[in-house]
């Protein structure tokens, strides 16, 4: 039995092999970081008997597949946690591969998990739409320097929309100016139809995964960040709880304690960066959602401030992406209108299908259908789950059902359960037929009340033809019969991904 240790470098590898009983070094050697080198020394020196060491690093994965036929066990260890290297008063290449093979012989070694082929594929391609990502940033940086270094404000919000990109083409600016930002907006150009193309593969991949879907059932999660959530966690099964998967990405806080002492401070930013910034980015947009992420959300910023209740959501989309891939379990208070927008937008890259709106070809319409100009029907979230092969939504335990009162959010869960029909888009208001009166198309409040021309008697007013009735949370009968269908029969246990339906009542701070 033999152990080895290498030390791997992007040129070279430093190797070392200990006689497993005793530690004796039997032989030492460097060579170069080839694969026809790494394949000599592994049919030299490796072996069924053979147990290797390395530490995890930028061309460790490739390593690891190239030599895991000539070993019986192959151990990649966190850089992080090996202290005895980092910590060495004399660090040379060669005491490095002696410790990572004693470590390795006293099984002190702190390993890593090894993902799969797909899980390193996604790794590589979500890395590789960050780094696009952070060229554009850079490259727009570069254009508003030029132009504030020559003193001029855009007239438009968004400098680089369709406005803005048609100021920037028609800018007066000397010729150095002039030829920075032409050189810029090529660059964007080309930078925009590599992301473009990255999209693209990232949503025939997630197309084809059912837990990419599953993900963006979330609110503010679209493809992207399903598939950079994913590819950082890889198999959900190796974290015992959601607490374990937060930690993982370093959105919990950090702890000193000693003796009686003990200091909370900041998260501990453990783990990829990028996946981390994309929840936080994603928990942005969480402030005005109607569900219970949002009243999370504003009560905590009400409390601490808009940081901490940031960084508090981000966690705890974690906490309930766990749940949800754990029990392969949708969301279920998300908004239907943008998660069938997100789905359908995915599905329409990966296959180019396109699904008919309004009614199937021959059924009649009802009577409350009305014209249907202008109108878009969205399905009920059930719906639209079923549509894009979804699991569907468990039932509302009672524990459930009491958080959604307390909140006060049973009115948008209702809404949820049903199908809408909303104007595509507001109308121009146009003028009134008797003087004071109020226009037809006049955008109001849902509660919006005109008085006709056309009516018999003085002061009649009919209602908005686009007016949604209000809910009482009390007593509503179309609410008493969406909880009597979604509640859980007697007798059953709860569900155990309560997080997933946003009944996590840990601060995930």
């Amino acid at each position: 039995m033999t152990v080895v240790g290498l030390d791997v470098h992007k040129r070279v590898v430093e190797a070392v092999v200990l006689r497993a009983e005793d530690g004796r070094i039997l032989h030492r050697e460097r060579f170069a970081c080839t694969r026809e080198e790494l394949v000599r020394f592994a049919t030299k020196r490796l072996g069924p008997n053979a147990r290797v060491a390395l530490e995890a690093t930028t061309n460790t994965w490739s390593i690891v597949e190239l030599l895991r036929p000539y070993t019986g066990e192959l151990v990649v260890s966190n850089p992080m946690r090996t202290r005895a290297i980092a910590e060495a008063k004399v660090k040379t290449d060669k005491v490095d591969a002696l410790v990572l093979a004693q470590l390795l012989r006293a099984d002190f070694l702190p390993r890593v998990w090894q993902p799969d082929g797909m899980t390193q594929a996604r790794r590589r391609l979500t890395a590789r739409r960050a780094s696009l990502v952070s060229d554009r940033t850079r490259v727009k940086n570069r254009i508003h320097a030029v132009l504030h270094q020559r003193l001029m404000q855009p007239p438009v919000s968004d400098l680089f929309g369709t406005k803005g990109m048609r100021w920037l083409q028609m800018l007066e600016l000397d010729a150095a100016g002039r030829l920075a930002i032409d050189s810029e907006l090529r660059l964007l150009r080309q930078i925009e139809i590599e992301m473009t193309a990255v999209d693209e593969a990232l949503a025939e991949d997630g197309y084809d995964d059912p837990r990419v879907r599953l993900l963006m059932t979330l609110p503010g999660v679209d493809v992207a960040v399903a598939q950079t959530l994913l590819a950082t966690l890889g198999d959900i099964q190796r974290f015992k709880d959601p607490d374990a998967a937060a930690s993982y990405m370093g959105l919990v806080p950090s702890t000193r304690q000693s003796a009686e002492h003990c200091y909370h401070g900041p998260i501990t930013k453990q783990g990829k960066g990028q996946a981390r910034w994309m929840l936080v980015q994603a928990a942005q947009h969480l402030s005005a959602h109607p569900g219970p992420l949002g009243v999370f959300f504003r009560r905590l910023a009400k409390k601490k401030n808009r940081n901490v209740a940031v960084v508090a959501t981000a966690r705890k989309l974690v906490t309930i992406a766990w749940h949800m891939l754990k029990n392969n379990e949708p969301y279920r208070y998300a908004i239907p209108r943008s998660t069938e927008t997100k789905l359908s937008r995915m599905r329409v890259k990966a296959t180019g299908e396109r699904l008919r709106p309004g009614l199937p070809k021959g059924q009649p319409r009802p009577k409350a259908y009305g014209s249907g100009v202008r109108i878009r029907t969205v399905p009920a979230l059930d719906t639209i789950y079923e549509r894009e092969g979804l699991p569907p939504i468990a039932p509302l335990s009672d524990g459930e059902l009491r958080m959604l009162r307390q909140q006060k959010v049973l009115k948008h869960v209702a809404q949820t359960s049903r199908p809408q029909r909303l104007p595509r888009r507001a109308a121009a208001p146009e003028p009134p037929d008797v003087p004071g009166a109020v226009s037809p198309r006049c955008p109001g409040p849902p509660r919006c009340r005109r008085a006709s021309a056309r009516g018999t008697a003085a002061g009649q007013v009919h209602a908005d033809p686009f007016s949604r009735p209000e809910v009482d949370v009390n007593r509503c009968p179309e609410l008493d019969m969406f909880i009597g269908s979604r509640t859980a029969p007697a007798g059953t246990a709860s569900p155990d991904g309560l997080a997933a339906r946003g009944t996590d009542r840990d601060d995930p701070r």
